[in-house]
């Protein structure tokens, strides 16, 4: 029987994952990051569980070694605030640790990579068995941007792509044209959120409020992928956003139907480009 392990990250796609892995007759062998993931969510799908934190590489590496799994997939979205504050590193991870260059999110994820696959260990799209989740270009709702949308529309793609190429964030949120927020390591919903309140106090609170999300220019497939879903729509609405954009086949998007009819209810534009 074929094998997949899956590094599990917070969030409910992990979770889809296992449970299209598993329906598809792969068995499935499931690391939770401590304080991302929990065992429990995978009971119905995975042969075997454990919980380790992000920088115990050597319980991690040999729980899938043990079980004669040699691809694994990163799925799930781990809190920046975490990676540095639940770190925790065994032996191996402190060497790799002091090795880096920086202690960007990327540096470290790239290079726990660098570390599994020196075991053999080989990591594959995160995007795996979830393909359907990532629509092309188009509308992807009912409501059209208006003229003065679409220009704020490409202004924050300039934006965002700016930003993403620091790796800094992925998302920007603007109005007629000017940057209210840019996304930190607090992440998409709560950028969206702190962007509201801007909003709401700001001279731009009569122009529509439109958020931008992007992949990196050369985004990593493997790891920390652009996502959105129900949470997003909802912070949208709290903000008073009126368009919800992303970078089609770049873009997973969680419970994809619910998400559209969400912004559809909301009037929100929701948008791939």
């Amino acid at each position: 029987m074929e094998k997949i392990g899956i590094i599990a990250g917070e969030g409910k796609m992990p979770v889809y994952i296992a449970a299209e892995a598993k329906e598809k007759g792969v068995a499935v062998y499931v690391a939770c990051i401590k304080g991302n993931a929990f065992p429990s969510d995978f009971e119905a799908y995975s042969a075997s569980t454990v919980e380790f934190k992000m920088g115990q590489l050597s319980k991690g590496i040999n729980f899938f070694k043990e079980n004669g799994v040699t691809k694994v997939l990163m799925a799930g979205r781990v809190k920046h605030t975490a990676i540095f504050s639940n770190i925790m590193p065994d032996l191996r991870g402190a060497k790799m640790l002091a090795g880096l260059k920086d202690m960007k999110a990327q540096t470290i994820l790239r290079a726990i990579i660098n570390e599994f696959e020196k075991e053999g260990i080989s990591f594959i799209s995160s995007v795996s068995f979830l393909e359907k989740y990532m629509p092309g270009p188009g509308l992807l709702g009912k409501r059209p941007p208006t003229e003065e949308e679409k220009l704020s529309i490409e202004f924050g793609i300039e934006i965002a792509k700016a930003l993403s190429g620091l790796d800094i964030g992925l998302t920007v949120v603007v109005a007629d044209r000017a940057v209210v927020a840019l996304e930190g390591m607090e992440g998409t919903d709560e950028c969206i959120k702190r962007a509201g309140m801007l909003y709401k106090n700001s001279s731009k609170k009569n122009k529509s409020l439109v958020v931008v999300k992007v992949a990196r220019p050369q985004q990593d497939f493997r790891f920390d992928l652009p996502i959105i879903g129900k949470g997003t729509i909802k912070s949208a609405v709290e903000s008073g956003a009126k368009v919800v954009v992303i970078e089609g086949r770049k873009t997973l998007i969680l419970d994809m139907d619910e998400v559209i009819k969400m912004a559809d209810k909301a009037s929100i534009t929701l948008l791939a480009f």
